[in-house]
């Protein structure tokens, strides 16, 4: 892979960007990878032998099983009453699925996403049916049975799509199915979809490296390969699959020059639009008969959720509280038996919009190591403004077994109460961090900083600073509740096991 070592990574919600029809020079050509493991007409015939298979399941509940009511005599119906019904269905569902962009080889989505649209498609089909069925006055039917069966399938689908991402998530691991991509521009949107890239590695695109005119600057592990009149050779030397431009809206004869060059060696290309360097995750659009209207959308994180996320903090810092309080008593004994001196370490941490607060942590190094922190700066190995060493002599034997399990970290339950914290969020960073902060790092303090967070489940101090602040910027931008459980629930096996934790 020449200068640069990526692992399989992810894109944006769908394509990684618009624009780029299949065709002849100036357009795209198709992708040399499929989003799906199997052939689409194979992934067709799975979904109609599942569609067929939970429409019997739907009978049988109802009429063998009786769910629901019981079904008098004179109301039973065989199953092959409804086999003239069952085909109709099963049509109408597969041309709902394929307008609804389920059978398209180049769209990419994640397993959740997948599954909503398989929902949304199966209920429109239902409804279809259903209207059908009784405006042709076949009363005979059980509306039950449609109801069932709009359920089963969905649950049917869901599993087989759940077993198709699993095997194929496991070949991206090992670096099979990837599609490695060429970014051009580093500026704002070639971070932003770098970030994407970093924060949804399940969508199987793979950064082979970066290219731009006006900067020579790696971002994190993803490398500088040159300038955009190098692309042919880059493209064979690297084996590119996909081009993604992200340069700014003025730059129109370079992108047109790239899009020629692109066609002339059959290469895929992708086009992210430049909205004024809004994210596309910003934007609001509307349809007035046909024109798009382009707004832009509140951010998710702000008014009424940023008040359920702080109750939410309140209730469960304060219950951890409690509930941890015997093993922070533990803890605490060790630190003092091991080396006398202060428990608690109190740092000065910068918060959301650069406001500073008192950071608790349980000490885990001797008493005087912020005095030997200078002797310790030539041996650094994070990159980027922050200081990490991965066999610190300034730790304790305690100290050591709290960071590898992050017991160290209990006492800040206490700045989540106070609101100082959040559970989720980037983490706080020193004020001498911050002034080596570049310009586009300093939206990390936009929100409340977090206990936890996308860069702490992704890698934790494993991850080069610039992948981090990409992954906390992603995670501002897109964030939900849901994916704040998310989170969570992915701390849990991080801590256990203990990668990136020194």
């Amino acid at each position: 892979m020449g200068t640069t070592d990526t692992r399989g990574n992810g894109s944006s919600r769908t394509d990684l960007a618009s624009g780029g029809q299949r065709g002849g020079p100036g357009t795209s050509v198709p992708s040399r990878h499929s989003r799906s493991l199997l052939p689409i007409w194979a992934l067709v015939l799975v979904d109609a032998g599942l569609i067929n298979v939970g429409f019997y399941l739907a009978w049988f509940a109802r009429y063998e099983l009786q769910i629901g009511a019981e079904v008098v005599d004179a109301n039973w119906l065989p199953w092959n009453s409804y086999s003239s019904v069952q085909a109709i269905l099963t049509g109408v569902l597969l041309v709902v699925f394929k307008l609804k962009g389920l059978y398209d080889p180049h769209h990419r989505r994640r397993w959740a996403d997948e599954v909503s649209v398989i929902a949304s498609a199966t209920l429109i089909g239902i409804a279809v049916m259903v209207v059908g069925v009784f405006y042709a006055r076949s009363f005979g039917y059980s509306r039950l049975v449609f109801i069932y069966s709009g359920l089963i399938i969905v649950v049917l689908l869901a599993l087989s799509r759940s077993v198709e991402f699993s095997v194929r998530n496991a070949r991206r691991r090992g670096g099979i199915g990837l599609t490695r991509i060429l970014v051009v521009g580093t500026g704002t949107l070639g971070r932003a979809i770098v970030q994407n890239v970093v924060a949804l590695p399940d969508l199987g695109y793979q950064v082979v490296g970066l290219v731009d005119d006006d900067s020579d600057q790696d971002l994190g592990r993803f490398v500088w390969l040159g300038r955009t009149g190098q692309i042919p050779s880059l493209v064979a030397e690297h084996r590119v699959d996909e081009v993604v431009i992200a340069l700014p809206s003025a730059s129109h004869q370079k992108v047109a020059r790239i899009l020629l060059s692109c066609a002339e060696q059959h290469v895929s290309f992708r086009i992210a639009p430049d909205f004024y360097q809004l994210s596309l995750d910003q934007l609001d659009v509307v349809e007035l008969n046909g024109i798009p209207l382009i707004g832009v959308r509140e951010p998710s994180l702000s008014g009424s959720n940023l008040i359920l996320k702080r109750l939410i903090d309140i209730v469960v810092s304060g219950t951890l509280l409690v509930l941890t309080a015997p093993i922070s008593l533990m803890v605490a004994l060790a630190i003092y038996v091991e080396n006398p001196g202060p428990i608690l370490v109190r740092q000065t941490r910068i918060g959301r919009h650069g406001k500073s607060f008192y950071f608790y942590k349980f000490r885990s190094m001797c008493v005087n190591a912020d005095d030997l922190l200078d002797n310790l700066q030539s041996k650094n190995e994070a990159s980027g403004p922050i200081f990490k060493i991965r066999s610190d002599p300034r730790r304790t034997r305690v100290g050591r077994i709290i960071r590898k399990l992050s017991l160290d970290e209990l006492p800040q339950f206490y700045n989540i109460l106070r609101g100082d914290m959040s559970l989720v969020g980037p983490r706080p960073p020193f004020q001498w961090e911050v002034e080596k902060y570049e310009d586009w790092h300093y939206k990390r303090l936009e929100v409340t900083p977090g206990l936890t967070g996308l860069g702490q489940v992704s890698g934790r101090s494993d991850l080069p600073f610039d992948e981090t602040a990409l992954l906390d910027l992603w995670y501002i931008e897109n964030w939900t509740l849901g994916l704040d459980l998310k989170i969570l629930l992915r701390t849990v096996p991080a801590v256990l096991s203990g990668r990136g934790a020194y």
